[in-house]
């Protein structure tokens, strides 16, 4: 395969060969604007095959981005999830590739309606750091299985982690197929820029503002997938020590650097110690030690670790409780940029810990009195990318689903609702926009183009002027039909 073109890191990028790159996958769409099936079906392999052979190498790639990252979670968030992703479009390719027939209206007919689904052209991908190869990968799985060409921008943040997809991508597509562009955030603003036929962004909702401006003068449609502040309701009749426990590891997966974790947690006033004691347990089980723990993941970089230590000396300057988890009382060095898991006791909205997606093993704990009073907390706030509602009172389950609007949901459990290919995976509102995953992904890079066909024989000649006494009976009969 050829090679891709690579950008320094530095503000002076060779802006006009990523214009080069996009202009060579333009005009091999161009050339093939209607893959076949089996062109699809290679490109789905290929992206399998380079997952399973590059799976060790990204593991380790990604935990010296990181500082630490375990290899088990690099492979259960990252690898596996976009072979998973691979195989389910090749076992479903044909059903979404087949043109659908469309009801015609009667007063259309003999004329037919059915609906094409077409590949756009190019599509951009922009990729953070936090699962740096699911969440470049996985869009592109989409992309490639509606028949487009893929442009990727991996994070600056992770640049070991970037050259690598770089030479991987390399090896296994040519770059008019599915290329890797490296660089800094002055080579992310120029991708933005460009004239995608559609560009889908993972990160916060600070930047996702920024990339829809910069794609609005192209009228490039977007996805963004964002974040925002995911709660947690804890029903009075949830188990407590379970649901701790789950709440716990969705917290904590990632060091809580997951744009669906858990980022505060609403429990009954009288239930609280019980959910400190059980959380507290759990996070022991899972991590009996921080420091110099295979298990446990770094924060990604300084100024992300100086973040979320303003974020708990805000906290506690404004009277709110911290409880720290260290097992083992370790003095952690903060040039490993370990955090500890950290409870935060009454918060209130005056402190930015409420105000800041968190994006850190630090968990807000909420009271309330009433159910009524959390779901007014969560409605008053920006809609969330994640809700998460614990509890066996299924008729309480379906009064917080039907009154709360998030991007999704997981009862009973933590994070687990984005794995799943069948369902759409979006935010709403400052969350995001758009969705993808599976069919939804084939549909969202895809145009569903309507085609009517009107045979020779038709009795549509009967409403063109001179407009008469003839056009007055037939619009009679045909108001009657609408």
């Amino acid at each position: 395969m050829d090679s891709v073109l690579k950008f320094p890191t530095t503000a002076q990028a060779p802006l006009q060969e990523l214009k080069n790159l996009f202009a060579a996958q333009q005009q091999a769409f161009q050339a093939e604007m209607i893959p076949s099936k089996a062109v699809r079906k290679d490109r789905l392999r290929r992206v399998e095959l380079m997952t399973r052979k590059y799976a060790d190498e990204l593991a380790q790639t990604i935990s010296a981005d990181f500082g630490n990252r375990a290899p088990q979670l690099t492979m259960l968030a990252d690898t596996m999830l976009v072979e998973a992703a691979a195989r389910h479009a090749i076992k479903h390719l044909s059903s979404w590739m087949r043109t659908r027939r469309a009801p015609t209206a009667l007063y259309f007919q003999p004329g037919s309606n059915r609906i094409m689904r077409q590949p756009l052209g190019v599509v951009g991908v922009i990729a953070p750091w936090n699962y740096p190869y699911q969440l470049a990968l996985a869009p592109a799985v989409g992309a490639l299985a509606a028949g487009n060409r893929v442009l990727i921008k991996p994070s600056e943040l992770t640049p070991r982690f970037a050259a690598l997809l770089q030479k991987m991508v390399a090896e296994f597509f040519r770059s008019d197929e599915m290329a890797v562009v490296t660089g800094d955030a002055e080579v992310g603003r120029a991708f933005s820029e460009l004239p995608f036929d559609h560009l889908l962004f993972t990160g916060s909702t600070q930047v996702g503002r920024l990339v829809a401006q910069a794609a609005a003068r192209n009228l490039t449609p977007v996805t963004l997938e964002l974040g925002g502040k995911s709660p947690v309701l804890v029903h009075s009749s949830a188990e407590i020590e379970e649901t701790a426990a789950r709440v716990a590891h969705g917290k904590l997966f990632n060091a809580g650097q997951t744009c669906v974790a858990p980022d505060y947690v609403f429990v009954p006033k009288d239930k609280l110690q019980e959910f400190i004691d059980a959380f507290k347990r759990a996070t022991v089980r899972m991590f009996p030690r921080i420091a110099n723990n295979p298990d446990y993941t770094s924060i990604i970089s300084e100024r992300h670790y100086q973040r979320l230590r303003s974020l708990l000396d805000d906290a506690h300057a404004h009277g709110a409780q911290v409880i720290e988890i260290n097992p083992e009382h370790e003095t952690l060095d903060p040039a490993a940029r370990m955090l500890a898991p950290t409870l935060v006791l009454g918060a209130t909205d005056e402190m930015r810990i409420l105000q800041e997606e968190i994006f850190g093993p630090l968990l807000p704990v909420l009271t309330y009195d009433k159910l009524e009073q959390a779901l007014d907390y969560i409605n008053r706030h920006e809609r969330p990318l994640a809700l998460y509602f614990m509890g066996s009172d299924m008729r309480a389950r379906d009064h917080v689903l039907s009154n709360t609007i998030a991007g999704g949901v997981t009862v009973n459990d933590c994070i687990w609702h984005f794995g799943q290919e069948d369902v759409p995976t979006g935010g709403v509102g400052p969350s995001g926009m758009g969705a993808y995953h599976g069919e939804y992904g084939f549909l969202t890079f895809s145009k569903q183009k309507p085609v009517f066909q009107q045979p020779w024989l038709n009795g549509m000649f009967l409403l063109r002027p001179p407009y008469g006494p003839r056009f007055a009976m037939l619009s009679k009969v045909l108001k009657k039909l609408i």
